[in-house]
């Protein structure tokens, strides 16, 4: 099999929450597909150690740290005149509104 189905494809979108077009579920059904035997490739792979480096803090001649400067507050005032909208003391953002379907 050389692409997922058209449904497939439409679940996978779905699950991950966007919209596609047509065109665009053409193309992922051969981009996921290609994608889905990768990891199968991978899957294939055993008996294959995780190579993890872990230098311990002893070994090391320092550790850098950057000491905390307190900087002089930037006063609400000047804060406002660059936000696009506030209102008394609050500044106005866009309402964020989520569709769980």
């Amino acid at each position: 099999m050389n692409k997922l189905t058209k449904e497939e494809v439409l679940h996978v979108a779905k699950l991950a929450r966007i919209a596609v077009d047509d065109a665009e579920i053409d193309k992922y059904q051969v981009e996921l597909k290609q994608l889905l035997d990768d990891v199968d490739k991978i899957k294939l792979v055993d008996n294959i150690e995780p190579e993890i480096l872990v230098t311990p803090l002893e070994t090391t001649k320092e550790c850098v740290v950057r000491e905390d400067v307190v900087g002089e507050m930037t006063s609400f005032d000047v804060f406002k005149e660059n936000v696009p909208h506030s209102v008394g003391d609050f500044v106005e953002v866009p309402v964020m509104v989520v569709n769980n379907e």
